[in-house]
């Protein structure tokens, strides 16, 4: 009987961190699991080092941004209210882009005359002259047609293309091994987003649902590239698919996963990064099946500068 209790009470403190009910979430820890931080990509060094600049120069170029321009900083907070985080997540995402990624421009209009720039372009959404919503009416993509909701709808298409498309060949035409959203939504060239918290089409695509209901910008539509660029390049209207980026990783991650990442802005801004935060969240929970001790995500070389830098980032607030 004694040995029986006692490998209950060992189960009962090895599940200990295991949410109590349903609706919980497990907080996870703040800071950093490295100590160390994760390799830097090397497409990111060799940009850096193209406009001979570096690591800590973009870093305090972005900060300075932020320090001085209090119409910005506004916008983020109020930004941050609407979709119920900490404008702490907004900043690291935006610094982890401007540090590793692109250089900051001087101030708040210059991205509204990057954005104008582009206004009344003609483009459109299509690889190999096949354009999207034609390539997203074949039959594999039958199964997403119930999704209600553009996140269901976009993610559906995500998966279907990766499991049916990415690298094969299908009716004679061959697809490249590169992602959905590398393949038909960079027109420009591959790898480049756009404005202020250079969010990627198909995001802001995913996300339409959301910040419409929000924010109130007009629903996005694929056959219309033009307005999706002017919604993620516009800092008014961008602000908002930043906030609802982040907003949806921390859902998917407590409803998924069964942990709360809304204290670490780490974490946050490494999904912000790395994108998919449904199906990481699903690769979480699963490491933690039956695990005695909680897995924890971890946050790569993007999400380690943002904790690293947090006391000088919180100051900005």
């Amino acid at each position: 009987m004694r040995r029986i209790l006692i490998t209950l009470l060992l189960t009962v403190v090895s599940l200990s961190w295991i949410p109590a009910y349903a609706d919980a979430a497990a907080m996870v820890p703040s800071g950093n699991r490295n100590a160390e931080q994760p390799a830097i990509p090397g497409a990111s060094v060799r940009r850096t080092k193209g406009t001979n600049s570096t690591f800590e120069r973009k870093y305090q170029k972005v900060h300075e941004l932020l320090a001085t321009d209090t119409r910005l900083m506004s916008k983020i907070k109020s930004t941050a209210r609407a979709y119920g985080i900490d404008p702490i997540h907004i900043i690291g995402a935006l610094v982890g882009e401007h540090t590793y990624n692109v250089d900051a421009y001087d101030g708040l209009q210059s991205y509204y005359v990057k954005a104008a720039s582009y206004a009344g372009q003609s483009f459109r959404f299509a690889y190999d002259g096949e354009d999207v919503d034609d390539f997203v009416a074949r039959p594999q993509f039958d199964a997403c047609k119930g999704k209600r909701d553009s996140y269901s709808l976009w993610t559906c298409r995500e998966d279907v293309w990766e499991s049916d498309f990415r690298g094969k060949k299908v009716g004679g035409k061959s697809f490249p091994d590169n992602r959905f959203s590398a393949v038909f939504f960079q027109p420009f060239y591959a790898g480049q987003t756009f404005g202020l918290g250079q969010v990627n089409p198909l995001t802001a695509l995913e996300l339409s649902d959301l910040v419409s209901s929000t924010s109130g910008i007009p629903k996005l539509d694929e056959k219309d590239a033009g307005s999706v660029y002017k919604a993620i390049m516009d800092p008014d209207l961008s602000l908002a698919f930043v906030a609802a980026s982040i907003r949806k990783s921390i859902d998917d991650y407590r409803s998924i996963a069964g942990m709360d990442i809304s204290g670490n802005p780490g974490i946050t801004a490494t999904l912000y990064n790395v994108g998919n935060s449904r199906q990481r969240a699903a690769a979480l929970a699963a490491k933690n099946r039956g695990a005695a001790q909680p897995v924890w995500p971890e946050e790569n070389y993007y999400g380690w500068l943002i904790n690293d830098k947090l006391d000088d980032l919180k100051s900005l607030l």
